[in-house]
């Protein structure tokens, strides 16, 4: 699979998007404690996630990996009750800065939640331009074709729905609306992508297809993706961090490393211990 193959011959109407590829962006996050309610989820973490390069953050269930995942573009606050404190640097801006702007944040950080969503009354062409749609993006109707096709082709999806975008999206199998879900995100040009355990509902072969489109799409996007998979996180990802929970129930950072390194040759007793199996 690339993202470079050569495309059929463009409609006379809409001309071929030339597509680019861009460095993505590094995310630094500093200190950060998150919250539900009066309950401390996660505690003290710090981590760099590098440009262009896939992170899988790992650890039994109730470690805080989700939690951690959706404070990375204030997802968590829509949560009521829920908050964060600490720094999340992209840019060097602050997303969490009083001036910030959350849903700017959402727009240049995008995530694809577990449970893929495409909205069933929408067709698959509106389905990827509704983010655009809601945040007041205007577009002419050759733009937003332009955007359909450059997202569902980096998506690895355009082949096979280019002659069914007017069908609903809840028409396609999982594992296709899980692609569209990422196409959905890409439209809306984030320069950093939150995948929260998407693969979980999905079989195999559809499972393959979304790691090989992580392989295409890290040369775009910063690419940080929550598993419970030890294999998946082997095969896919470049670092890996590793998560746990205290006595109490608090999530903290044990280690961060190459992936290599976390699965062979582990600095802490608590990373070998999870990833041999003996735990969680």
């Amino acid at each position: 699979m690339t993202l470079n193959a050569a495309p059929p011959a463009p409609t006379a109407s809409v001309q071929r998007p030339v597509e680019v590829e861009r460095p993505g962006i590094a995310l630094h996050v500093r200190n950060m404690n998150i919250y539900y309610g009066s309950f401390l989820a996660v505690q003290g973490v710090s981590i760099d996630f590098e440009p262009n390069t896939i992170t899988a953050l790992i650890g039994p269930s109730g470690c805080g990996k989700s939690t951690l995942l959706r404070s990375l573009n204030r997802m968590h606050e829509t949560l009521r009750n829920a908050r964060a404190e600490g720094e999340v640097i992209l840019e060097g801006e602050n997303i969490y800065a009083p001036d910030a702007d959350p849903v700017r944040v959402r727009r240049r950080i995008g995530m694809v939640f577990q449970k893929a969503n495409p909205f069933p009354t929408m067709s698959i062409y509106d389905n990827v331009v509704a983010g655009l749609k809601l945040n007041g993006v205007n577009r002419s109707k050759a733009e937003l074709d332009e955007v359909v096709e450059t997202s569902l082709r980096q998506a690895a999806l355009w082949e096979e729905v280019k002659g069914k975008i007017k069908q609903s999206g809840a028409s396609l199998s999982g594992g296709q609306q899980q692609r569209l879900c990422i196409a959905r995100a890409i439209a809306m040009e984030p320069e950093v992508l939150l995948l929260d355990e998407p693969c979980s509902a999905l079989d195999p072969i559809a499972t393959l297809k979304i790691e090989e489109l992580m392989q295409d799409l890290v040369s775009r996007y910063t690419i940080i993706i929550v598993t419970h998979n030890m294999q998946q996180a082997a095969r896919c990802s470049s670092k890996t961090a590793f998560m746990l929970a205290d006595e109490k129930r608090v999530g903290h950072l044990i280690e961060y490393a190459p992936t290599a390194e976390i699965f062979t040759k582990p600095k802490e007793k608590r990373t070998e211990d999870y990833i041999s199996g003996r735990f969680g």
